[in-house]
């Protein structure tokens, strides 16, 4: 029995760098990319993904029913609200002319917007 406990503590401590690294890679990702499309990105995929992975080594070491769930809630929180920022940064953007249409492969927004006036 105490061989498993020392694999599943193990396992908590690996995602645990794991997230760790994934949300240093979305801050670099912040920092270095050009534009606010892109950095939009950067920070909720690979936030959410870290965030995700930290929650899970954390929930591998702790072991508790109500941990658990506090850890759970706060993982659903975060899925739903990390997307739903970003989608109103971006918009935001696109409507204060921060982007630029030029690049956009797709501009359903300017159709939206264009119709309604």
């Amino acid at each position: 029995m105490n061989v498993w406990l020392q694999i599943v503590d193990t396992a908590g401590a690996v995602l645990l760098l794991i997230g760790a690294a994934t949300c240093l890679l979305g801050v670099i990702g912040m920092l270095r990319l050009p534009d606010v499309l892109s950095r939009s990105h950067a920070a909720t995929k690979p936030q959410t993904l870290g965030i995700i992975l930290v929650l899970a080594g954390v929930a591998l070491r702790l072991r508790g029913g109500m941990e658990l769930a506090t850890l759970a809630l706060i993982a659903f929180f975060q899925m739903l609200t990390g997307p739903v920022a970003s989608h109103l940064v971006a918009r935001s953007a696109y409507r204060t002319g921060q982007v630029d249409h030029s690049e956009l492969l797709f501009d359903e927004l300017d159709e939206q917007l264009t119709d309604g006036k």
